[in-house]
Protein backbone atom coordinates (compact mmCIF):
# COMPACT_ATOMS: atom_id res chain seq x y z
CA UNK A 1 0.00 0.00 0.00
CA UNK A 2 1.38 3.42 -0.88
CA UNK A 3 0.83 6.44 1.33
CA UNK A 4 -1.47 9.23 0.07
CA UNK A 5 -0.92 12.65 1.67
CA UNK A 6 -3.92 14.97 1.47
CA UNK A 7 -2.32 18.15 2.74
CA UNK A 8 -1.20 19.79 5.94
CA UNK A 9 -3.62 19.42 8.85
CA UNK A 10 -2.18 22.06 11.18
CA UNK A 11 0.73 24.21 12.19
CA UNK A 12 1.64 24.67 15.86
CA UNK A 13 3.47 27.67 17.27
CA UNK A 14 4.54 28.80 20.71
CA UNK A 15 3.76 32.25 22.08
CA UNK A 16 4.71 34.04 25.28
CA UNK A 17 1.19 35.34 26.04
CA UNK A 18 -1.82 33.41 24.71
CA UNK A 19 -4.34 36.23 25.20
CA UNK A 20 -2.19 38.74 23.32
CA UNK A 21 -1.46 36.18 20.60
CA UNK A 22 -5.18 35.44 20.12
CA UNK A 23 -5.89 39.16 19.84
CA UNK A 24 -2.97 39.68 17.40
CA UNK A 25 -3.89 36.84 15.01
CA UNK A 26 -7.60 37.69 15.09
CA UNK A 27 -6.82 41.32 14.29
CA UNK A 28 -4.13 40.88 11.63
CA UNK A 29 -5.66 37.95 9.76
CA UNK A 30 -9.30 37.88 10.87
CA UNK A 31 -8.86 34.24 11.89
CA UNK A 32 -11.86 32.42 13.41
CA UNK A 33 -11.11 30.81 16.74
CA UNK A 34 -12.21 27.17 16.87
CA UNK A 35 -11.39 26.37 20.48
CA UNK A 36 -9.25 27.44 23.39
CA UNK A 37 -8.18 26.11 26.72
CA UNK A 38 -5.85 27.14 29.47
CA UNK A 39 -2.70 28.23 27.67
CA UNK A 40 -3.73 27.22 24.17
CA UNK A 41 -5.91 28.34 21.27
CA UNK A 42 -6.87 26.95 17.87
CA UNK A 43 -7.83 28.89 14.73
CA UNK A 44 -9.38 27.84 11.44
CA UNK A 45 -6.77 28.33 8.73
CA UNK A 46 -8.38 27.63 5.37
CA UNK A 47 -10.80 24.86 4.52
CA UNK A 48 -9.19 21.90 6.28
CA UNK A 49 -6.29 23.30 8.28
CA UNK A 50 -5.86 24.97 11.63
CA UNK A 51 -3.29 26.98 13.57
CA UNK A 52 -2.54 25.75 17.09
CA UNK A 53 -0.96 28.08 19.66
CA UNK A 54 0.58 27.07 22.94
CA UNK A 55 1.72 29.47 25.64
CA UNK A 56 5.28 28.93 26.84
CA UNK A 57 6.75 31.05 29.63
CA UNK A 58 10.28 32.30 29.08
CA UNK A 59 10.40 31.21 25.47
CA UNK A 60 13.17 32.57 23.28
CA UNK A 61 12.36 33.98 19.81
CA UNK A 62 13.16 31.67 16.90
CA UNK A 63 15.93 33.18 14.77
CA UNK A 64 16.04 30.48 12.11
CA UNK A 65 14.49 30.54 8.65
CA UNK A 66 11.83 28.07 9.83
CA UNK A 67 8.41 29.50 8.99
CA UNK A 68 4.93 28.77 7.73
CA UNK A 69 2.90 30.53 5.07
CA UNK A 70 -0.54 32.10 5.16
CA UNK A 71 -2.29 32.75 1.86
CA UNK A 72 -4.59 35.75 1.43
CA UNK A 73 -6.73 36.60 -1.59
CA UNK A 74 -4.91 39.36 -3.43
CA UNK A 75 -2.44 42.25 -3.37
CA UNK A 76 -4.87 44.58 -1.58
CA UNK A 77 -5.23 42.13 1.32
CA UNK A 78 -1.45 41.63 1.35
CA UNK A 79 -1.03 45.41 1.58
CA UNK A 80 -3.57 45.57 4.42
CA UNK A 81 -1.60 42.95 6.38
CA UNK A 82 1.70 44.77 5.75
CA UNK A 83 0.17 48.07 6.90
CA UNK A 84 -1.29 46.58 10.08
CA UNK A 85 1.98 44.85 10.94
CA UNK A 86 4.13 47.93 10.48
CA UNK A 87 1.79 50.77 11.50
CA UNK A 88 -0.32 49.27 14.26
CA UNK A 89 2.12 46.72 15.72
CA UNK A 90 5.47 48.33 14.82
CA UNK A 91 6.80 45.08 13.36
CA UNK A 92 9.46 45.08 10.67
CA UNK A 93 9.04 43.20 7.43
CA UNK A 94 11.89 40.89 6.46
CA UNK A 95 13.73 42.37 3.49
CA UNK A 96 13.66 40.55 0.17
CA UNK A 97 10.14 39.18 0.62
CA UNK A 98 6.71 40.64 -0.12
CA UNK A 99 5.37 40.04 3.40
CA UNK A 100 7.56 38.01 5.71
CA UNK A 101 7.67 39.03 9.37
CA UNK A 102 8.22 37.73 12.86
CA UNK A 103 5.23 37.90 15.18
CA UNK A 104 5.74 39.47 18.63
CA UNK A 105 7.01 36.08 19.91
CA UNK A 106 9.56 35.52 17.13
CA UNK A 107 7.58 33.08 14.94
CA UNK A 108 8.37 33.75 11.28
CA UNK A 109 5.31 34.01 9.02
CA UNK A 110 5.30 34.37 5.23
CA UNK A 111 2.14 35.92 3.75
CA UNK A 112 1.47 35.37 0.05
CA UNK A 113 -1.54 35.94 -2.16
CA UNK A 114 -3.23 33.57 -4.56
CA UNK A 115 -1.25 34.97 -7.47
CA UNK A 116 2.04 34.01 -5.83
CA UNK A 117 1.09 30.39 -6.24
CA UNK A 118 0.40 28.34 -9.33
CA UNK A 119 -3.33 28.48 -9.89
CA UNK A 120 -3.04 25.14 -11.63
CA UNK A 121 -2.70 23.38 -8.29
CA UNK A 122 -4.89 25.86 -6.40
CA UNK A 123 -8.00 25.59 -8.61
CA UNK A 124 -9.35 22.45 -6.93
CA UNK A 125 -9.50 24.29 -3.58
CA UNK A 126 -12.99 25.50 -2.73
CA UNK A 127 -11.55 28.71 -1.24
CA UNK A 128 -10.11 29.62 -4.65
CA UNK A 129 -13.30 28.71 -6.50
CA UNK A 130 -15.37 30.86 -4.12
CA UNK A 131 -12.92 33.75 -4.50
CA UNK A 132 -13.89 33.87 -8.17
CA UNK A 133 -10.32 33.74 -9.41
CA UNK A 134 -9.82 32.12 -12.77
CA UNK A 135 -6.67 30.91 -14.40
CA UNK A 136 -6.22 32.38 -17.86
CA UNK A 137 -3.57 30.89 -20.07
CA UNK A 138 -1.88 33.31 -22.40
CA UNK A 139 -3.02 32.75 -25.94
CA UNK A 140 -0.25 32.05 -28.41
CA UNK A 141 0.41 34.90 -30.86
CA UNK A 142 -1.88 34.69 -33.85
CA UNK A 143 -0.24 33.84 -37.14
CA UNK A 144 -0.95 36.03 -40.13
Amino acid sequence: MSIQVYGCNHVAIEVGDIEKAVSFYEDVFGLKKLDEGEGDAFFKLGEHQFLAMFEREGMQPDTSDRHFGIMVRDESQLAEVRDKLTSKYGLKLIQGFRCDFRDPWGNRIQVVDLYDESLIWLLPYREVQHAGIQWNQEKPPSSK
